[in-house]
């Protein structure tokens, strides 16, 4: 992960050599994390009393479980056969900003913590409308009963991933994510919180992190490509990828882990992890959110086990709409929901269909291509969908 900025790698230290003298004097630009005593623009010293504070700062604090994901130019959309007919994904260029994700899927433990902390400080409204639908695993002629009870608070299931949560829940998530651990970095350091300022921890500290939140879809398929791994020429993408790692097989061609699945998924019609005595993903619903190897960017999961809520609103044709810098649809914005109830009865087309990718433990594996993409209304849940949180890279241009 880089440490320091663009600019603080292109820091000038101009020498002036003086020829009677003989004497050296260094001057050294400002920047995010040297801006020097006094202003440049007045003249003024900072952190003089009432004067102008700026506060120290080293580089944007990593939150817990995220990882790093450079950005760039890339390629997105279904390099798979559309066999949904759906045309909602096509190959286009963009070009996706810098940020973090977390390493693994919302695990149920992650689940529990928010609840407890949730039913200790907020609302017993609040508390019952974050409870996950654990209902979603009974099924009329399907024996799941113990899932229902079990799924979310049984220890064993501790690091599988949380399922049963709504688009809007998992948001209300990443708020509450969010000022857990920006209360703790601020502790950690030290700052006493302003009453005044509602307790919200002032920006300009540097000693807080970006608010979490659900990646965009961009995000998300750039991060499940991962095609840093492919690149060895420079400024040429000579390759792509149909799932999160190389080549067009399924199974591990590689080690102890030979002929193995590389992803948790529906084999087929009945068959959800194989024989016994050589099952083929080992997983007959969900799997810990550690199981199989990450790809290049060390995201685990990304294909299979659960598929993952985004940001973005559904729109089949966003793929033309909308920008080709860090692209995200937040509305009906240039395709209004109105259209699809007037020219579609049946549509499930509105501002509050929100889109999920990375397919799960019960589809086949197309869904597992990263470009492919469904819906569902935000406030909705399965036994299939889950999540994982995403933050920007702040103080960076790239």
């Amino acid at each position: 992960m880089k440490k320091l900025s663009r600019t603080a790698k292109r820091l000038s230290l101009f020498l002036c050599v003086a020829a009677v003298m003989g004497s050296c004097k260094m001057k050294t630009q400002p920047n995010a994390q040297n801006p020097g005593p006094v202003s440049t623009t007045t003249g003024l010293e900072y952190n003089a009393d009432e004067g102008f504070q700026v506060s120290e700062y080293r580089d944007q604090p990593v939150g817990p479980n995220l990882v790093f994901i450079e950005g760039g130019r890339t390629v997105l959309g279904s390099f798979e056969e559309d066999i949904m007919n759906s045309r909602d994904n096509v190959e286009r260029t963009v070009t996706v900003a810098s940020f973090y994700m977390d390493e693994t899927e919302v695990a149920n433990i992650h689940w529990l913590e928010y609840l407890h902390a949730i039913k200790r400080d907020s609302t017993p409204e609040f508390y019952q409308s974050a409870l996950p639908d654990t209902t979603v695993w009974r099924k009329e002629l399907a024996f799941n009963d113990s899932y229902v009870d079990h799924y979310l608070r049984y220890p064993g299931f501790r690091y599988y991933p949380v399922v049963g949560v709504s688009w809007i829940q998992a948001t209300d998530f990443c708020k509450w994510r969010t000022a857990v651990v920006n209360q703790r970095l601020s502790e950690e350091s030290g700052i006493e919180v302003d009453a005044n300022s509602g307790g919200r921890i002032p920006l300009e500290s540097g000693v807080v992190v970006p608010d979490y939140r659900l990646p965009t879809e961009a995000e998300w398929e750039y991060a499940a490509y991962a095609l840093i791994g492919t690149q060895w020429l420079d400024e040429i993408q000579t390759h792509s990828r149909i799932y999160p790692w190389d080549g067009h097989a399924l199974r591990n061609p590689y080690g102890k882990e030979m002929g193995y699945f590389l992803a948790n998924f529906r084999r087929g019609r009945g068959d959800y992890a194989g024989i016994a005595g050589k099952l083929n993903d080992g997983a007959m619903i969900t799997a810990y959110v550690y199981d199989n190897p990450p790809n290049d960017y060390g995201l685990y999961n990304m294909a299979g086990n659960v598929n993952e809520w985004v940001q973005d609103v559904y729109r089949p044709l966003s793929f033309e709409d909308v920008d080709d810098l860090n692209p995200f649809r937040r509305g009906g914005f240039l395709d209004e929901e109105d259209g699809y109830d007037t020219e579609n009865f049946n549509s499930l087309i509105s501002n509050r269909t929100r889109v999920y990718k990375g397919g799960s433990w019960k589809d086949v594996a197309y869904w597992m291509s990263p470009g492919t993409r469904r819906y569902l209304e935000e406030d909705s849940a399965t036994s299939t969908v889950g999540f994982r949180c995403a933050m920007i890279r702040a103080g960076s241009n790239y």
